[in-house]
Order: C-alpha cells, then sequence, then structure tokens
C-alpha cells in the first residue's frame, strides 16, 4: 500500500464518521493492511477517532482499546485521549486533570490548526466541566479566529455553535441564530450529521423562544426522527422533550 492509498482510506473513513456511519468506517480501516510503520500508525489513529467519535455519539465504548493500539505518543493521540477522557467527565463526571492537559495541549500544538481544535476543546472543558462561562468564551473566539485563519469549516461551525449557546443564554436571540444558522450550513456543507442535528434542535428551542411554535414544533420532530434512525440518544431525548413540551402549548 501507498501513503496516498493510506491517506485516501483515512478520508473515505472520516467521511464516513461524519455520517454516523461508525461501523462502516472502522470496517474499512481495519481491512487495510500494510507493512510501512507510518502507514500503520495513521490507519490506528484514524480507527482511534472513530472509536472516540462513536464513543460520543452513542455512547458505546469502544475507544479504549482503539487508543491503546496507536503505536507512538503523538500530538494527535494525546488529543484523542483528551476527548475520551472529557466524554467521561461529560456523561459520567469525574475531570481527570482535563483543564490542565487542555492548556498542555494549547501550548504543545504543531501548527495553527491544531492549536485551534485545543482551544476549542479548552474551551468546551471550561464550559462544561469547569463551569466557567467567561474563560470558555475566550477559548471558543480564539478557536474561531484560527478556524477561519486556517480555512477550517468544521472548527468554525464547533466555535459557532457553542458561542451561539452563550448567546442564547445571555437572551440575544439574533446573535444566537446568526451563530446557530451559520455553524448549521456549515456541518450540513461537510456531511457531519450529529452535530448538524444538535444543532438543528438548538434552532427548535431558538423558534420557540422567537414564538414560532408550529416551527419549532416542525423542526423538533423531524430532528428527534434522524435522531432515533442514527440512534443519537441525547439529541433525541433532547427533541423528546421539547415536542413533549409544545404538545402542551396551544397552537
Amino acid at each position: 500500500m501507498s501513503h496516498l492509498a493510506a491517506t485516501d482510506l483515512v478520508t473515505a473513513a472520516t467521511h464516513l464518521l461524519r455520517a454516523g456511519q461508525w461501523a462502516a468506517a472502522t470496517d474499512l480501516l481495519t481491512a487495510a493492511g500494510t507493512d510501512d510503520p507510518a502507514e500503520r500508525e495513521l490507519l490506528a489513529l484514524a480507527r482511534a477517532e472513530v472509536a472516540v467519535d462513536q464513543d460520543f455519539g452513542r455512547p458505546t465504548d469502544h475507544a479504549g482499546a482503539a487508543l491503546a493500539a496507536v503505536p507512538g505518543d503523538s500530538w494527535d493521540l494525546a488529543m484523542l485521549r483528551f476527548r475520551k477522557d472529557y466524554a467521561t467527565a461529560l456523561f459520567q463526571g469525574g475531570d481527570r486533570d482535563l483543564q490542565v492537559r487542555a492548556r498542555a495541549l494549547i501550548e504543545q500544538a504543531p501548527d495553527d490548526a491544531r492549536r485551534g481544535w485545543a482551544s476549542f476543546w479548552t474551551g468546551a472543558t471550561a464550559d462544561n466541566v469547569g463551569e466557567q462561562p467567561a474563560e470558555a468564551c475566550a477559548h471558543y473566539e480564539v478557536a474561531l479566529e484560527l478556524g477561519e485563519k486556517c480555512g477550517d469549516e468544521l472548527l468554525v461551525a464547533q466555535a459557532l455553535r457553542h458561542l451561539g449557546h452563550h448567546a442564547h443564554a445571555a437572551g440575544d436571540l439574533a446573535l444566537a441564530r446568526t451563530r446557530w444558522e451559520r455553524s448549521t450550513e456549515l456541518f450540513q456543507q461537510a456531511g457531519q450529521l450529529r452535530p448538524a442535528l444538535a444543532q438543528q434542535a438548538s434552532l427548535a428551542v431558538l423558534l420557540r423562544d422567537e414564538g414560532d411554535l408550529a416551527g419549532a414544533r416542525a423542526l423538533a420532530t423531524e430532528t428527534n426522527r434522524w435522531a432515533r434512525q442514527l440512534d443519537v440518544p441525547f439529541i433525541a431525548q433532547q427533541t423528546a422533550e421539547l415536542m413533549a413540551e409544545l404538545m402542551e402549548v396551544p397552537a
């Protein structure tokens, strides 16, 4: 296998991951065989990324074994380990020194694109584990700036998604809509299904807050259908709760 072929396999698996087809992505990467150590590391790292993303979305429990199978000790592997532990802290409690590790990832990032992602995850940790919204927003702003600079539209989308939540919490519905709509469009453009559905759930909440109850019901219902078929429990639950709430409100 040439290095180009391994890169192409990882690209194809990444698109399957974005579509929520985690098992197909894993099967594709597992079927690839190579004697080249660099290619083995590349494929193993890609399998670990698929597992980390799947565990966050469903959740399942594949990431531990996949991460242990990655040779070497790269920054990218450290980031994936961090994301796994962040998900554990988010859904099960505990922090495993996440904020210290997040800052180290920023300092050690080999380029602006990775520094942007480290800034984003540092913000998410401050936001959702440390309950430090002001610090979180500062990191999201850095992530947004670096995402724009590097042309990383998924990083831009994630930063806008989370900045939109803070605008919504502050009661600035217009700013929340601007940020969430652009974030949704970027996720849709990249074929990143799970975050796009999460954004649609947020837009359904925004429609409710803007007084468009019929629009909120319609969007929540369709997003719930997608989430159930993809088997993403937290989006399915969020939209089901919103649908139940809206059923009690007169049309």
